[in-house]
């Protein structure tokens, strides 16, 4: 991929921009993590998003137990996005249409998140047209590109964010930066990093401000293989990285 440097080009944060804060990919089911849902309404945890998989998408009616969830989130004035696997652009485009119909009309979510969502040059025009039709479905949708790598960089015309990194802690810490992301503010790019220990929350924390991330989600869970999804619960130290990125928390 051209358009990756190979040296990893850093910067520094941008100023006046929005302070870092959380996007959440998606906790387990309100019923099996309930704490999971309370901690994204306490006052004071700065979340950017959170979204809502109910089972796959937006499953086949109504949950009662999403449908509470997710009027706490919004009362706690939290976006919540509907949760949209494309499948690296394999995804029938009506499927995804219909799933995000019922996520509108069940949950009046804020925006979706596009899941495996490709990167390539040469789906770019599907995912434009993806994009496109759901803003037409909600004018105001908040809509997450989830490539989880860095992707051709058209990409950036069509998301209100990237999520460029999606891995484990080993591949994070020696990650490297696309080049032309430097020509956006960081609020455009969230990391999702799984298996960072405790005593490496600094060290994560300065390559997501250094790569110019405004969005991130760190959790010491790791993806066992098996069906594990190390996004499901919350991290172990989360009153710690809540308190180091929430109000008052200084550089």
């Amino acid at each position: 991929m051209s358009y990756l440097i190979s040296a990893g080009r850093r910067r520094a944060p941008t100023a006046g921009a929005r302070g870092l804060g959380f996007g959440v990919p998606g906790y387990a089911h309100p019923l099996v993590a309930p704490a999971e849902w309370a901690e994204l309404t306490r006052p004071g945890t700065p979340v950017h998003w959170a979204v809502l998989n109910v089972a796959r998408g937006p499953g086949i009616r109504p949950d009662p137990h999403c449908l509470e969830a997710v009027g706490r989130l919004a009362n706690a004035g939290v976006r919540v996005l509907g949760h949209l696997d494309m499948r690296q652009g394999t995804r029938p485009f009506a499927e995804l249409v219909g799933d995000a119909h019922h996520f509108l009309d069940w949950y009046k979510v804020d925006g979706f998140y596009l899941d495996r969502c490709p990167s390539e040059h040469s789906e770019l025009q599907n995912t434009r047209r993806t994009t496109t039709t759901l803003r037409a479905l909600l004018g105001e949708a908040y809509i997450v590109l989830g490539h989880g790598v860095h992707p051709y960089p058209g990409y950036a015309e069509w998301g209100d964010q990237l999520v460029t990194f999606s891995g484990p802690w080993a591949e994070y810490r020696w990650s490297q930066v696309a080049e032309w992301t430097a020509e956006h503010a960081p609020q455009r790019f969230c990391h999702l990093v799984h298996g960072v220990p405790r005593t490496h929350l600094d060290e994560a924390m300065r390559i997501a401000r250094w790569q110019g991330a405004g969005t991130i989600y760190f959790t010491d869970r790791t993806d066992r293989g098996g069906g594990t999804d190390p996004w499901e619960a919350l991290p172990g130290y989360w009153d710690e990285i809540v308190s180091r990125i929430g109000p008052g928390a200084t550089e």
